[in-house]
């Protein structure tokens, strides 16, 4: 994060999508948004992406994945985004939530998920969530991260080993986190420090055989909705999270 960002609170938001008039839109939109935002520039193809991020510093890309040459051009260009030194976050605007988009758009790199038939003030609110550095997903979409990977052996094998393995306070802090909550929100809510936090963390990895928070959340959320609980929308810590699931899927 920038120093004037810190200061100001404000976010800067590239948009990229299929027609300058959806760009224009989107960043109106934006605007209007209660969260301090301010769009810096926005693009309809590949070059004007990649030359518009060289050119304003942003800190969140919010990117179509149907762009103006191609309807999964966004895919690729955000691939090539995250491939260079200095980039921002980015956000992925799908046209459905099917399985097979969200879990590409993951794979990609993408740090959160949005549909286009969500509200204006639910997007600032994903753009500030995925500034923080949180992964942004409802838990259904989660789930189809969690079949790409192996549900099934995961669940199970996680399940066998919480049993009996966790004490309340560390089950405290695993409802916590698939919350969506980061290390200094569950040290607030806890009343315990941040790095408490963290060996709490540590240490639930090491009961449970998990190697990151995306695991331990997806299980704690398949749980909590295999037990009747409502879907919701998630924001996920990335601190310890891969942003290219590709690389948690050749680990599982």
């Amino acid at each position: 994060m920038s120093k004037a960002t810190e200061r100001s609170g404000t976010v800067k938001v590239f948009i990229a999508d299929g027609s300058q008039l959806s760009c224009q839109l989107i960043a109106a939109a934006v605007r209007r948004g209660r969260y301090k935002t301010r769009v810096v520039g926005y693009a309809t193809d590949a070059i004007g992406i990649r030359e518009g991020l060289e050119k304003y510093s942003a800190d969140v890309a919010v990117i179509g994945a149907r762009l103006e040459n191609e309807d999964r051009a966004g895919f690729r260009v955000t691939r090539e985004v995250l491939a260079s030194r200095s980039t921002p976050s980015v956000i992925m605007i799908l046209d459905s939530n099917k399985p097979a988009m969200v879990v590409e758009a993951f794979r990609s790199g993408a740090s959160g998920i949005f549909s286009r038939d969500q509200s204006s003030e639910l997007l600032c609110k994903c753009i500030h969530a995925v500034h923080k550095g949180q992964v942004w997903a409802s838990s259904k979409e989660l789930h189809f991260v969690l079949e790409a990977l192996g549900p099934a052996p995961l669940a199970k094998a996680i399940s066998l080993r919480v049993a009996g393995l966790l004490t309340k306070r560390e089950e405290g802090v695993v409802h916590l986190v698939a919350e969506g909550m980061t290390n200094r929100d569950i040290s607030q809510e806890l009343k315990l420090s941040e790095h408490t936090v963290r060996n709490y963390l540590f240490r639930i990895f090491n009961k449970v055989g998990t190697s990151n928070r995306l695991e331990l959340a997806l299980y704690a959320i398949d749980r909590r909705d295999a037990n009747g609980q409502q879907n919701s929308t998630t924001a996920l810590d990335k601190s310890d999270i891969d942003s290219n699931l590709s690389v948690a899927a050749r680990r599982a």
